[in-house]
């Protein structure tokens, strides 16, 4: 029992730490530019609610449905990183798009709850890293015991991002309307960046890429 604690610690400082909300309260300010804290609080609450679901899914039969699909992270962290440039992309070039839209349209907007979804409950909360650090305790897991931690450490983790976002939810009520657009345009810079990032990190992965490498390795050893 005292290893099943120990491995429920392990697996909520790892998730954490991946995961890190304080990461996302700049991000989660800037792609909410004109809701009210109430509207900032539910589109927490569901990325979070979203984020929790989808690892605990990962936990569950991740490797596996990964394996069948024949899915491996790099091409995750590839997928993720082409997805994420678009929105940076899109906060870069259009940081005030949401006052375009009329009244209907908004509302339209906030029932869909996207920014929930893309980017904050994917990448941001549950992105590439989260995914792989899931499967990876999965695999260290020795018992039906601390597979039961693994699960119980997700929600634990995102209760704590809700609370960490929820308590942020009011910042933007500090912040004038260009300070918003100007986070908005760094965030949208940052994204990209960590989009790059993503694909640097899974095309180094990809097995061709290492089989360049070895012979390039070895004509320098035969240099020397």
């Amino acid at each position: 029992m005292a290893f099943s604690i120990e491995f429920l610690l392990l697996s909520v400082v790892s998730l954490f730490t991946i995961v890190n909300p304080f990461s996302a309260v700049p991000a989660f300010l800037a792609i909410t530019p004109n809701e009210t804290v109430a509207d900032r609080k539910a589109a927490a609450r569901m990325a979070c609610l979203i984020g929790a679901c989808l690892l605990v899914l990962t936990a569950l039969a991740g490797e596996f449905v990964f394996r069948l699909l024949g899915i491996t992270i790099p091409a995750l962290q590839i997928a993720g990183g082409i997805i994420l440039f678009s929105i940076g992309f899109e906060m870069v070039r259009a940081p005030d798009a949401p006052k375009r839209l009329n009244e209907k349209e908004s509302v339209a907007a906030r029932e869909k709850a996207d920014v929930a979804v893309t980017p904050l409950a994917v990448p941001l909360l549950c992105g590439p890293g989260s995914v792989s650090t899931v499967i990876i305790l999965e695999s260290q897991a020795k018992s039906l015991w601390e597979t039961g931690m693994l699960l119980a450490s997700i929600p634990i983790v995102y209760l704590a991002s809700f609370f960490i976002l929820s308590a942020s939810a009011k910042g933007g009520e500090w912040l004038n309307p260009i300070l918003l657009r100007i986070l908005r345009r760094v965030m949208g810079l940052l994204f990209a960046v960590i989009a790059v990032q993503f694909v640097v990190n899974g095309v180094t992965q990809l097995p061709f890429v290492d089989g360049m490498e070895e012979p390039a390795a070895v004509e320098a050893a035969g240099e020397e």
